[in-house]
């Protein structure tokens, strides 16, 4: 059986990866361009936000607004066992990568576990099933079930499944 995860991001058991990770234009949501994998010029030695009571303020709405649905926390804690791309500079690529396959697992999953609440045919209901276990492999994840994940087909399979649930909304 599927071990749905907790959706809420926990920021204090993270390593900021969404700071890391992620990429951002200057615009109306961001007061500055960031690169992907470069961390963001605001992220502080213990990966707090030195603007985090005033991110809107100081043009970082999108901050504010984004959220990782627990897949930060999730990598850090599961897949790397604690270890932050701080302390080993190393982790960093590894770390992105498992936090893009994650931030999918978690997509995924949320989709998923919504068409549990519509009146599926049983084939669906049964491939909705498949795919939730899938997402939520019973040993857990790491850096190998993740890759295994991306490259089987699973977000493939799901992209392919979602179009079909259109009849039964």
């Amino acid at each position: 059986m599927a071990t749905i995860p907790d959706f809420a991001p926990d920021c204090g058991v993270c390593a900021a990866l969404c700071c890391l990770a992620l990429s951002f234009d200057a615009g109306e949501d961001f007061a500055i361009d960031k690169p992907a994998g470069l961390p963001c010029p605001n992220l502080e030695a213990d990966f707090g936000c030195a603007l985090y009571d005033r991110l809107a303020d100081a043009g970082f709405a999108g901050c504010t607004r984004y959220d990782c649905h627990g897949a930060g926390q999730r990598v850090v804690q599961e897949v790397f066992d604690g270890a932050n791309w701080r302390d080993q500079p190393a982790l960093a690529e590894p770390m992105i990568a498992a936090f893009a396959a994650m931030r999918k697992v978690h997509e995924g999953l949320e989709l998923l576990l919504a068409a549990g609440r519509l009146d599926l045919p049983d084939d669906l209901e049964e491939e909705r099933e498949a795919l939730i276990e899938a997402h939520a492999p019973e040993g857990g994840w790491d850096e190998a079930t993740l890759a295994r994940f991306l490259a089987d087909g699973t977000p493939a399979r799901l992209a392919a499944f979602l179009p079909r649930l259109r009849a039964h909304v």
